[in-house]
């Protein structure tokens, strides 16, 4: 008997391929990148015509400011541009932006502007809620989580032995986002890298060696024919 929630409500997208898809087109790994926000932009898209309502899109990880300068820089710049330019269509079309990740490692103005997105977009009737993971790791985030949980255990406000898995969940930087029910990854790696530790313990994975900028609507599409195939037990 299947079991699976039709749609999946919760998707996690590893998103990987873009300096690859670059190089195989003799292009600079800067127009990669820009290929990359695009294809999120029209992933969106997809996930809500088919009812899904959250997404999840690993786009900066605290391991990639190991990469140049440069292209760091230009993924914070093509970060800004995309608020600038997408927000108010975005809300449009019922999308809530959030994010995911540290804040205090960026600058003001970026933060600014994304703690502004996350307000302007935050409505009670939207159709799909997109989350940015930026500047984000999930070991980072569960070691967030307990220093939290240990502040408030020292000044009382919270009894330690009261602690459970769902208060653990609630103090995560993805408090109020279902856990991902399946988590998609694209440029032919098998692994989470330090994306959703906590949350990933009962998703559905899906790797595909299709680059980023390549995945198209159909494939997404066959992937949630799948999901709704597979009987998920949850240990029972």
């Amino acid at each position: 008997m299947e079991t699976a929630i039709v749609p999946p409500q919760c998707i996690g997208v590893i998103i990987d391929g873009n300096r690859r898809w670059a190089k195989a087109r003799r292009r600079l790994s800067l127009e990669g990148h820009r290929a990359g926000y695009l294809k999120v932009r029209e992933c969106i898209r997809w996930a809500a015509a088919a009812g899904v309502r959250h997404l999840i899109f690993y786009v900066f990880s605290t391991e990639n400011w190991r990469r140049t300068p440069k292209e760091v820089e230009y993924l914070f710049l093509l970060l800004r541009m995309a608020l600038r330019r997408e927000l108010k269509s975005m809300i449009r079309e019922g999308i809530e932006l959030r994010f995911i990740g540290f804040r205090d490692r960026i600058s003001r103005a970026t933060a600014a502007q994304i703690h502004a997105a996350e307000k302007e977009s935050k409505r009670g009737d939207c159709r799909i809620t997109a989350t940015l993971a930026f500047d984000y790791g999930g070991r980072s985030e569960i070691i967030a989580a307990v220093k939290t949980i240990v502040g408030e255990a020292q000044n009382g406000s919270l009894d330690i032995n009261a602690l459970d898995e769902e208060a653990f969940a609630r103090r995560l930087w993805t408090n109020g986002i279902p856990d991902p029910d399946m988590i998609i990854r694209t440029g032919g790696e098998q692994r989470l890298s330090n994306f959703l530790c906590w949350q990933s313990g009962y998703s559905e994975f899906f790797f595909t060696p299709t680059l980023w900028p390549d995945f198209t609507e159909s494939e997404f599409l066959r992937m949630l024919a799948e999901y709704r195939a597979r009987e998920r037990r949850f240990g029972k």
